[in-house]
């Protein structure tokens, strides 16, 4: 149980988004996962995938390490596009069977159908908005955390039975003064700290 897949979510938008951010942590991801004995395969979101190669890959994985940025309060619409067919093309095989109900069992419930259980997901997040918008009533999300905030994603992951591992995010990218040396090191000992 060592085989981890990491996801770049990134889609590119000259001047604004180039994507050198989501491929620092990724590649930072990469070599901490090699370093600790771990199998590692990438996909790229914004590529000439296959479908069934990605599938193949989910499969495979124990580990989902999810990069992106956080477009206008979601996933970037390529990484919509790659969740919805990858998703939704894994039915029966990788992904998930049903919602979970039947009317032969009253007790499942809905949610209850996936196919991804014993498998872990870790969301990695890139936000121009600073820490404090978040967990904070008068904040711009209005007392969500960074997970509520992220909940449709956390969602479609767990509707397919992975389970979450501790969010990382690193915010106000835009100011100017990211220590990108320190953040990639908080990085480091945040995979420490979750993938063992």
């Amino acid at each position: 149980m060592k085989n981890v897949l990491i996801i770049n979510g990134h889609q590119k938008y000259p001047v604004v988004a180039e994507g050198n951010l989501t491929q620092a942590y990724i590649d930072t991801a990469t070599q901490f996962f090699k370093e600790n004995g771990f199998t590692v395969k990438h996909s790229v979101v914004e590529s000439a995938y296959d479908i069934q190669e990605e599938l193949e890959k989910f499969a495979w994985a124990d580990y989902i390490l999810f990069q992106y940025p956080v477009y206008w309060m979601g996933v970037p619409w390529l990484t919509k596009k790659y969740i919805d067919e990858i998703f939704s093309m894994g039915k029966d095989t990788v992904t998930y069977v049903s919602d979970g109900r039947t009317r032969s069992d009253a007790t499942k419930r809905y949610g209850s159908g996936g196919l991804m259980q014993g498998k872990k997901y870790m969301l990695s997040l890139t936000y121009n908005c600073p820490t404090t918008e978040f967990s904070n009533k008068e904040g711009f999300f209005s007392g969500l955390s960074l997970d509520e905030a992220n909940v449709a994603t956390h969602k479609t992951f767990q509707f397919c039975g992975a389970e979450p591992l501790e969010t990382f995010s690193v915010h106000d990218i835009f100011k100017g003064d990211l220590d990108l040396k320190k953040e990639k090191a908080r990085f480091t000992a945040h995979l420490a700290q979750n993938f063992q």
